[in-house]
């Protein structure tokens, strides 16, 4: 079995990828939906995160608020840093589980659909394959205005709080261009898909290491 990381920027369109890849039949693991689970009410995660970011995040029905947590770690460092380290843990234990679920099915590769996969590079050695949605600067900042209802000003801030999208793309094996039409794009995760169905990288690879591997989210 090999691991796929499959990653972007904040509005990049890596989403509509890793539907695309889905819809192809790829085993996708996401890193956001499992960030979702950990902190959902009377886990160990959302206790530690009411207790450091107070009562005034939650909803009226006892759950996290995201986008007022997230107003609040995009504009501190510090606040960002902590989320993690509560987060982080809880997450890569349950992405892990998931990744042995796929092995015992007999799959030859799962796709980890990480938001912040370079950002922490704790993952990268035990892929054999990345991916980065890429998009122009322009079109990434009008997504995320658009998507979010944000000001110019908002948008910036998140889109600084990541890794620049030409650094990510240095940094893969391989591209998805997202700035175009969505048919260029899936014509291009249909290349891509044939790499990993005709990949024998499988016969090389043992199981990943399940320990010493933490998982970073981002919105």
């Amino acid at each position: 079995m090999f691991l796929v990381g499959l990653t972007g920027g904040i509005a990049s369109g890596k989403s509509t990828v890793s539907s695309m890849l889905r819809e192809l039949g790829c085993p996708i693991i996401d890193a956001d939906v499992v960030a979702r689970k950990v902190v959902e009410p009377h886990t160990p995660a959302y206790s530690r995160i009411v207790y450091h970011f107070g009562p005034a995040i939650l909803l009226e029905n006892g759950e996290i608020d995201r986008q007022k947590l997230g107003q609040l770690i995009f504009a501190s460092e510090e606040k960002r840093k902590l989320l993690n380290s509560i987060t982080h843990p809880e997450i890569h234990k349950a992405m892990l589980k998931e990744i042995l679920f796929y092995f015992l099915r007999g799959y030859r590769y799962v796709v980890l659909d990480v938001p912040l996969l370079f950002e922490t590079r704790r993952l990268t050695q035990f892929l054999n394959h990345t991916v980065v949605v890429y998009c122009d600067p322009a079109t990434q900042l009008s997504r995320l205005m658009q998507r979010d209802g944000l000001t110019q000003e908002q948008a910036e801030q998140r889109v600084a709080a990541q890794m620049p999208l030409n650094e990510k793309r240095g940094l893969a094996n391989h591209v998805i261009e997202n700035s175009g039409s969505r048919e260029d794009t899936h014509r291009q995760v249909l290349r891509l898909h044939t790499k990993l169905e005709d990949s024998m990288d499988f016969l090389l690879h043992p199981p990943p290491e399940l320990s010493g591997v933490t998982c970073s989210v981002g919105s």
